[in-house]
């Protein structure tokens, strides 16, 4: 949906807070907008053409969000949809049968899936490409003349750096008219707007950090393409795969405070890791803010901070890592991210489960690798849990 707000303001937390809705806007003047509940509206004439109709071509509450969420993507249009896979499903029906995919290996689990088990039922075809070895990139875009380039910015969930700056110009010389989508999930348009840096789509996951609440499920598109949203606005209809107006409430509220949460996430997880990276019962911590990561440098010239992601290898074995897992007590065993609890996963048996063990192998899943979330608790409550636990391995 349009940006009506957002070139008001010129700063993140001003857009967050009030793009998309204005009290002057609401009959009561009501500073928070209110849910709108209803399947249908009113008609003047017997025909369609207005822009209120029947919810799921569109509702007052999905269209506040929507133009909220353009706004701090610095982007035109905005779509929401039932969760980050439908919105993934969704880009994927600008595709026909022969169509080519061209995407990063090291990539989440339900992308994985979508791409690789349920398209090729369709006639469009993925090739999974290590994403950070140009050279590879380079021969598969020769190659495989894509209609779509996919990756993460930061990789879910080995948090490898992927220069984006790189891979947007290569594909751009070499196949100018692929669709270029980055999943933002991980870093937020706080920290990262790849719109900016020259992709076509934006996808995020608005289950993690930009509800950041653990109490919706839901998805977004953000692009700047006036025919491209065209299309979009029809999927949405079309395919129904749409979210609840008080779904909308809940991830507009919790947009509001995305700025302060991603601050405290970032401050969190750096102060976890380094705690980590020092721990005798652990092998290698792998988190963007520490100098010790490979990409340090590279992370410092793409994003405006870390996130609050950390990955880590217990020293030991599949049991080792699992004894520890199940020792947590301030940190959840749960899959998700992003929200104001902390939350641990196991890749292995979780996320990425439905990749074989030669696949998670080659991106370096092991059965000893953990993905932590940090959350909002205090950060020496989570050091204390992670050190007694690690003490039961």
């Amino acid at each position: 949906m349009d940006s009506e707000c957002g070139d008001e303001f010129h700063h993140f937390a001003t857009d967050a807070i009030h793009a998309g809705y204005k009290p002057s806007d609401s009959q009561s003047k009501a500073v928070i907008p209110s849910i709108c509940l209803s399947t249908v509206f009113k008609l003047d004439e017997p025909q369609t053409g207005t822009e209120f109709v029947y919810s799921r071509t569109h509702n007052p509450s999905r269209k506040i969000l929507e133009q909220a969420l353009a706004a701090i993507e610095g982007a035109k249009h905005a779509f929401c949809f039932a969760s980050g896979l439908g919105a993934a499903t969704t880009m994927t029906y600008l595709l026909q049968s022969g169509d080519n995919i061209v995407c990063a290996s090291n990539i989440y689990g339900g992308t994985f899936c979508l791409l690789s088990e349920m398209l090729p039922r369709f006639g469009v075809q993925t090739t999974f490409v290590d994403f950070t070895k140009m050279e590879s990139l380079v021969a598969a875009l020769k190659d495989k003349k894509p209609k779509m380039v996919w990756f993460e910015i930061v990789t879910n969930p080995t948090l490898h750096i992927i220069d984006a700056r790189a891979v947007i110009k290569s594909t751009r010389d070499i196949v100018p008219e692929a669709i270029i989508i980055v999943d933002n999930t991980f870093l937020t348009p706080y920290y990262s707007k790849p719109l900016d840096l020259g992709a076509d789509l934006v996808l995020h996951s608005l289950t993690k950090y930009i509800n950041g609440h653990s109490d919706v499920v839901m998805g977004s598109l953000a692009l700047n393409d006036d025919s491209m949203a065209k299309k979009f606005r029809r999927f949405q209809n079309n395919l129904g795969i749409i979210p609840s107006p008080f779904d909308c409430y809940q991830v507009n509220r919790g947009l509001k405070t995305l700025h302060i949460r991603m601050k405290q996430h970032d401050k969190n997880a750096l102060v976890v890791a380094e705690f980590l990276e020092k721990h005798p019962k652990i092998e290698r911590v792998l988190y963007p803010g520490l100098e010790s990561h490979p990409q340090h440098h590279l992370a410092r010239t793409l994003m405006k901070g870390y996130g609050g992601v950390i990955s880590f290898y217990v020293k030991g074995d599949y049991q080792h890592t699992r004894r520890f897992l199940k020792s947590l007590k301030v940190i959840t065993l749960a899959f998700s991210l992003g929200s104001f609890e902390s939350l641990a996963e196991f890749p292995a048996t979780m996320t990425h489960s439905t990749m074989s063990q030669e696949e998670r192998l080659k991106i370096d899943i092991t059965d000893n690798l953990v993905r932590l979330s940090v959350g909002l608790e205090s950060a020496e409550d989570i050091i204390a849990d992670l050190d007694e636990a690690l003490k039961t391995k």
